[in-house]
């Protein structure tokens, strides 16, 4: 960015709003300067900032674009106005300390280049000294109707003395709807008065009676909610809805009139005719606009936020770790994909199985499940949610059952954006040789080792948790969701030997170039044995050390502290505390207890305070832990595999799916998701849905309403308490209750469990 310092007043304006102190918003703007990213300056740079969040820092990267670009426009306004020989000292005062874009271009309307206007046209006539008459509002040695009587001249196209009063009253009618002051009282009454009303327009269908809610409609502009806001203007993209922000009329023009009356007179009933017209015809549809784009970008700001926090939660769901898993893409005539990944994710085999109608390969798809379970050792198997997974999920239960493999543990994950990584140019490099649909069941099975290590590779908005994400600005969603990525990158970590380029491209300080230009020097030269060794890949220069080394993890490297989240920047601190303690750094990482020890006031320096060497006793509690949740499975009902198989009153297990303002969508495993409205989440008052739930989490429902020909679901959770899921252990093996020892009948053989399985499917 750009380094443009702000004026002093600008600076104390960002920190009463943001209610920062003045220090850290200057250390922060330096920084960001500087290239610090957001990541870096949170966890990195406590002391400069004032152990300022990643939430505040971001909002100071957010308030120092608008305002710098606040800057630049006041820049060019003031020159443009100066150019036009009409810059008063007045004027520049203004200009000077509005901190509004609204305001500052209401300041420069009356001055702004525009096409010819009705106003114009009468200056050109020679009837701006008229308009000046009416609005001075001081009687003349003459009366009113004679001195309009002197601008009567068919040469300039005013051949009587009402045109006369009618071109004045043109451009009192521009100067009034054209004053700062009265746009933005006008403005204020709409925002906090205004009533969004919305019409089905006549003779349009509704098909799908999306729109029904909002063929009569209207709510109050101050408090319609997000989904709303955007829910109508999407109708009104359509054709379908017309929308308008409704102002009680009488309101606004009294007010204008009680601002433009000075004293009575002759000119009273041209003031009004002027300021009613100013209204109806300039101020009011200038000014709905800006409050149609405000309400729009108020919209945006709260789905971006939504979006962005069910990402988060999506990207940081637990990982099942390091084991085999295989990944199981369902599919009902084409087959289903199945492929085994290594602990690392490397893909050791694939197949396809055809367990379904019109094929249903039973024998023959338990076979190639139980070669390719025996071949590899497979510890879990991941199956995608989309068309047969429950099916699926059934049939693969029941082949674990039969074949005595109970170590072994399903988990149906989510497959959105799967089909887009598949075709995406990250997929095409990974697997050039490989079919879509198989690349589909390596990212599946991926998914469930690591979800944000597999979800990175996919374009966020490609993974569904958003509402009305393509209504939204699309600049700023990108923005905001690359932001939370990287956010999310960071808080975890990354392997700096194991990660793919995909996923390094969102350490910070790390460019898509440069990750590629790391993996490829990965593959050449092998494993880093040190951060430091970073140095040696071309372009890695030492402000792309600064910003990445302490978000990059090295698992049995020439230093133990490369594993932690301790920035190389304080080894020597870290050496000095083992010192003091009589102990060596391995030894200081290997045992906790010792962290307790430490006195962190003996380290402080000028420029090692109590936050970083805080952060520094934290990291050797808990060196290299990742700060995920344990991983944990939600149990679907084997009896319920779609809408049909519901009832009212019904209890299930559900992982939520998306959180939005008025609820949250939760898989139960029907193949559409139900709803649970804000109002059966909680029997305490919530207004906002994300105050109790998150996507990814595992809840107990239960069972509303289900109407199979709509495919809607309504759901509650009040009154219910979640079930305890089924934890695993990092490892992947779940838990099971201790049993009496008992002497095994003999193992029956393949042939005979493929037989047993071959057997049961036949009888459903």
């Amino acid at each position: 960015m750009e380094n443009k310092t702000l004026p002093n007043s600008v600076l104390i304006h960002i920190s009463n709003l943001l209610s920062i102190g003045l220090k850290s918003l200057i250390a922060v703007i330096e920084l960001i300067d500087d290239g610090g990213t957001v990541p870096f300056i949170a966890r990195y740079r406590k002391e400069q900032t004032g152990n300022l969040d990643e939430v505040q820092i971001q909002a100071i990267q957010e308030k120092l674009e608008y305002f710098r670009e606040l800057e630049d426009r006041r820049a060019t306004v003031l020159a443009s106005i100066q150019e036009q020989g009409k810059l008063t000292d007045e004027l520049k005062k203004k200009i000077e300390v509005t901190m509004e874009k609204s305001e500052l271009e209401d300041l420069y309307l009356p001055y702004k280049p525009k096409r010819r206007t009705k106003a114009s046209i009468a200056r050109d006539r020679g009837l701006e000294p008229l308009s000046m008459y009416l609005m001075e509002q001081v009687a003349g040695s003459v009366s009113l109707a004679d001195f309009a009587a002197t601008f009567v001249d068919p040469a300039k196209e005013v051949n009587s003395v009402e045109e006369a009063f009618e071109g004045a009253r043109n451009i009192v009618a521009e100067v009034v709807s054209e004053t700062a002051d009265y746009r933005k009282a006008v403005r204020a009454m709409m925002a906090e008065h205004g009533v969004v009303t919305a019409k089905a327009i006549e003779g349009v269908p509704d098909p799908e009676g999306k729109y029904k809610m909002y063929a009569e409609f209207s709510e109050a502009a101050s408090k319609i909610p997000s989904h709303r806001m955007l829910a109508i203007r999407r109708g009104a993209k359509e054709g379908i809805l017309y929308f308008e922000i409704d102002l009680e009329r009488t309101k606004a023009i009294e007010y204008l009139k009680a601002k433009t009356h000075k004293a009575p007179g002759d000119w009273a009933q041209h003031l009004d005719l002027a300021i009613e017209d100013g209204y109806d015809r300039l101020m009011n549809p200038s000014i709905q606009t800006e409050i149609r784009l405000d309400l729009k970008d108020r919209s945006d700001e709260e789905a971006i936020k939504v979006f962005r926090e069910n990402l988060e939660n999506l990207l940081l769901a637990p990982p099942a770790g390091s084991l085999r898993v295989l990944g199981l893409d369902p599919g009902i005539r084409s087959g289903c994909k199945v492929a085994v990944v290594d602990e690392t994710g490397k893909m050791l085999d694939h197949a396809v199985i055809y367990p379904h109608e019109p094929k249903n390969d039973i024998i023959g798809s338990v076979r190639v499940l139980s070669e390719l379970m025996r071949k590899h050792a497979v510890r879990a198997i991941a199956i995608g949610n989309g068309t047969a997974s429950r099916e699926t999920d059934q049939f693969v239960k029941d082949f674990l059952k039969q074949s005595g493999l109970s170590e072994v543990f399903t988990v149906v994950v989510s497959e959105a954006g799967a089909s887009v990584y598949s075709a995406s140019e990250i997929a095409r490099q990974e697997f050039p040789d490989l079919d879509l649909t198989v690349r589909g069941a390596i990212s599946i099975a991926r998914r469930l080792q690591d979800p944000l290590a597999e979800l990175v590779k996919v374009d966020p908005k490609a993974i569904g948790v958003g509402q009305y994400q393509h209504d939204v600005d699309q600049r700023k969603l990108k923005q905001g969701l690359e932001a939370t990525v990287e956010s999310c990158v960071n808080r975890v970590g990354v392997d700096l030997n194991t990660a793919s380029w995909a996923l390094l491209k969102h350490v910070s300080g790390i460019s898509e170039r440069t990750a590629i230009k790391i993996v490829e020097y990965r593959n050449e030269k092998g494993r880093f044995a040190s951060r430091t060794s970073l140095m040696a890949v071309p372009g890695f220069g030492p402000k792309t050390f600064e910003q990445a080394a302490g978000f990059l993890r090295i698992r049995g490297g020439e230093n133990p502290l490369d594993i932690t989240a301790v920035h190389p920047e304080s080894y020597t601190v870290v050496e000095q505390i083992a010192s003091s303690l009589g102990v060596s750094i391995p030894e200081l990482i290997t045992k906790p207890e010792l962290a307790e020890k430490i006195d962190l006031e003996k380290f402080k320096t000028e420029s090692v305070g109590i936050y970083t060497l805080t952060d520094i006793k934290e990291e050797l509690r808990k060196p290299g832990r990742d700060p995920r949740d344990k991983f944990t499975v939600a149990k679907f009902r084997d009896d319920v595999t779609a809408i049909k198989d519901l009832t009212e009153g019904m209890e299930l297990e559900g992982v939520v799916t998306n959180v939005t303002r008025f609820g949250a969508f939760v898989d139960i495993g029907v193949h559409q998701d139900g709803l649970v409205h804000v109002s059966e989440i909680s029997h305490r008052y919530i207004t906002d849905p994300a105050e109790a739930l998150k996507a990814g989490q595992i809840v107990k429902v239960k069972v509303m309403s289900a109407d199979a020909q709509t495919k809607r679901v309504a759901l509650s959770i009040k009154a219910l308490e979640a079930a305890p899921a089924v934890k695993i252990k990092h490892g992947g093996k779940p838990r099971r209750p201790q049993q009496q020892v008992q002497q095994k009948p003999a193992a029956p053989s393949m042939d005979d469990k493929i037989a047993a399985l071959a057997a049961k499917f036949k009888r459903r």
